[in-house]
């Protein structure tokens, strides 16, 4: 049998997805989790659209038809591994004849079918309306170098409701941030990775976030997320330069040295021409803890500016004394004492 449904209701059946479009399209962005058995390869959907606009659509279908003949067994043997119960859900581009074609063969061979009405594309309007919706954040700031990431991560083992932006963006914010082995998402991953994030969380209580600004590396944050984050409670995490210092050099002074040249005269302007010339010389002199020093006069004044723009009733500065755990359960105490927000 084949049932139309929407992907509220598919989340709920906790059965896999198969996304019959283009290896391309699949690339640029998909449903989280989801299976690529494409119906067409990429050159060949193009022959199928040119067809279609050139000649017409019933021209496109016999086109189609005689690109896919042969592989309609192989679908069938791909499906069969990624759902041996034979129960599955499908969906191409908007819902059209590409999943319709797959949900009828599989039907044919005995699964059990839903097909997601509107197709990928009703996942992106989807994915984009979870960020309008109104979040009870914690923004967790502080200086380069004072653990934020870490310190979310022990949270969320303690069982905290936490969002990883540099996780979810696959880069860790600064001009250093790819670390010289991080591929970012597309822009558009990046946004169906995060709205399926936040939907598996209790929007009225707590999550916690790291502060960030709009983009990070080349991913953009969702204007109404972002516009949540600026009007929630930040705790500033109060670190001492020596400490970050430390953190900073273990992080940071095991990267490739030809990495970190490059990425410093990518800030040649804001860092200016005579600190450029002495973090450079530092790089490739190994004394890491002096190029680190020279790099947080930068950072500490772009983030001292970025505060200044906060409302001051809504910053609470938090002193970090132990360890990463010891912090974790600190905060969780000093967050829970805070005035609570209300949502809008």
């Amino acid at each position: 049998m084949t049932k139309a449904i929407d992907f509220e209701e598919y989340f709920k059946l906790n059965i896999p997805l198969l996304d019959v479009r283009t290896p391309l399209e699949f690339a640029q962005g998909h449903v989280p989790g989801a299976f690529n058995l494409p119906i067409f390869s990429n050159e060949e959907r193009v022959q199928v659209g040119t067809t279609y606009k050139q000649q017409s659509r019933e021209q496109a279908i016999l086109l189609g038809l005689d690109l896919t003949g042969p592989k309609w067994s192989g679908f069938i043997r791909e499906a069969l591994k990624i759902a041996p119960d034979k129960r599955i859900a499908v969906h191409c581009w908007r819902g059209g004849m590409r999943s319709g074609a797959m949900a009828w063969v599989l039907d044919l061979y005995g699964f059990e079918v839903y097909t997601i009405a509107g197709g990928y594309k009703s996942y992106r309007r989807w994915a984009l309306a979870q960020f309008e919706k109104p979040f009870n954040l914690i923004v967790l700031g502080g200086m380069t170098g004072s653990g934020k990431t870490q310190i979310l991560r022990e949270l969320r083992a303690k069982a905290e409701q936490v969002i990883d932006l540099e996780d979810l963006a696959q880069h860790q914010g600064s001009t250093f941030g790819t670390m010289n082995k991080l591929i970012q998402p597309t822009q558009e991953q990046f946004e169906n990775n995060f709205a399926f994030e936040l939907y598996q969380l209790d929007a009225a209580k707590p999550i916690w976030v790291e502060d960030e600004s709009l983009t990070i590396g080349k991913r953009i944050i969702p204007g109404a997320f972002w516009s949540n984050m600026r009007s929630s409670m930040l705790i500033n995490l109060l670190v001492s330069e020596e400490c970050r210092l430390e953190f900073l050099v273990k992080e940071y002074g095991c990267l490739d040295k030809d990495f970190l040249i490059e990425c410093t005269e990518r800030v040649r302007k804001r860092l200016g021409p005579e600190q450029t010339k002495h973090a450079i010389e530092a790089i490739r002199e190994d004394r890491m803890a002096d190029f680190i020093r020279l790099l947080l006069v930068y950072y500490d004044k772009n983030y001292r500016r970025g505060l200044a723009k906060r409302n001051p009733e809504q910053l609470h500065p938090f002193e970090r004394r132990g360890d990463i755990q010891t912090t974790a359960n600190e905060l969780k105490s000093f967050a829970g004492a805070l005035p609570q927000q209300s949502l809008s």
